[in-house]
């Protein structure tokens, strides 16, 4: 089979500026106040996150890439062969390249990613490692409705693979609805290949996203750099903190851009008061036991069929399937 690199192109989801200044006048006028995580993956925004990747206290990609070390293999066998597969914010996929690795005669490879340059440097990246797989890159939201392209030949199943912890972003209800929308796209006989970051020690987890270097929270603040080039706001970058806190009866990270002192900010034609002290929330990243996620799974019609973990238990790859 000949390489096939579908020709990059910016999805009509994608929202335009319009649309951004208003889900952000809308989540500011709430109380309290609160911005979709989404807003994190500009361009900028997506290179802090790999760096995060790299910090000494961020143990889950490590673990992950540990894991498929382990265990790429045998996920590869029960994924099977000529499989098509779908990732879901690819970003630069460097765990793919372990999976696609063990896969047997793949049908060929969709990346789905909201930022358009990540998806570039990885298309480019896996044409030269793969020469002749197919790749179909597809820049868009995942959390709507894709219109898949259509596969060089029939695939045994569709995969759909979502790494990293990215379901842990979502609240329950959000997450079941996505796992909804996968078990509809993935089709008959099709399944999901998702990472599930676990419960252990408050203390590991807070530090992941507290990283002494301070990558974190450059990447959350990077937030207010994009919304004042793209919507013409004037947030005060050193008026506003990041604070990300452990919530043990949730059992989820809590992430916040915190206000500083008392002040203004102008979005759009809208005034924005923040008191001192003042906290909007940004992002929940969500924590799993096997038995939680395998609750949350079954709202959205899927059942826990293989579950891998790392070797010091600190992160799964689960594949559920219709239930």
């Amino acid at each position: 089979m000949s390489m096939q690199a579908y020709e990059l192109r910016d999805d009509d989801r994608r929202p335009p500026i319009n649309d951004v200044l208003e889900v952000v006048q809308r989540g500011l006028r709430l109380q309290p106040k609160r911005l979709p995580s989404w807003l994190f993956y500009d361009e900028r925004g997506s290179q802090l996150f790999e760096d995060i990747c790299d910090q000494p206290e961020y143990y889950l990609t490590r673990a992950e890439i540990d894991l498929l070390n382990v265990h790429a293999g045998d996920i590869a066998e029960v994924l099977g062969e000529d499989v098509r597969l779908i990732e879901y914010g690819s970003g630069s996929a460097i765990k793919t390249r372990m999976l696609l690795e063990q896969l047997r005669s793949p049908v060929s490879y969709m990346p789905v990613e909201i930022s358009p340059e990540p998806l570039r440097q990885s298309v480019q990246s896996f044409s030269e490692l793969f020469p002749e797989l197919t790749i179909q890159p597809f820049c868009a939201d995942f959390t709507r409705p894709l219109r898949l392209p259509v596969p060089p030949r029939a695939p045994r199943r569709n995969v759909i693979y979502f790494p990293g912890s990215t379901i842990g972003n979502f609240e329950a209800r959000d997450a079941i609805d996505l796992l909804r929308k996968m078990r509809n796209e993935m089709g008959e006989g099709g399944g999901v290949l998702i990472g599930v970051d676990l419960k252990k020690d408050p203390t590991v987890i807070e530090a992941a996203y507290n990283d002494k270097a301070g990558v974190t929270a450059e990447f959350t603040l990077n937030m207010l750099v994009r919304l004042n080039r793209e919507i013409g706001s004037d947030f005060d970058l050193s008026a506003f903190r990041h604070r990300a806190h452990y919530n043990p009866m949730a059992g989820r990270i809590e992430t916040h851009i915190v206000s500083a002192r008392s002040q203004e900010v102008r979005v759009g034609r809208m005034r924005v008061a923040f008191g001192d002290g003042e906290a909007m929330q940004v992002e929940y990243s969500c924590k799993y036991s096997l038995s939680d996620f395998a609750t949350l799974a079954a709202h959205a019609g899927l059942k826990v069929q293989h579950v891998w973990l790392d070797p010091q238990q600190l992160f799964s790859v689960q594949f559920l399937v219709r239930a």
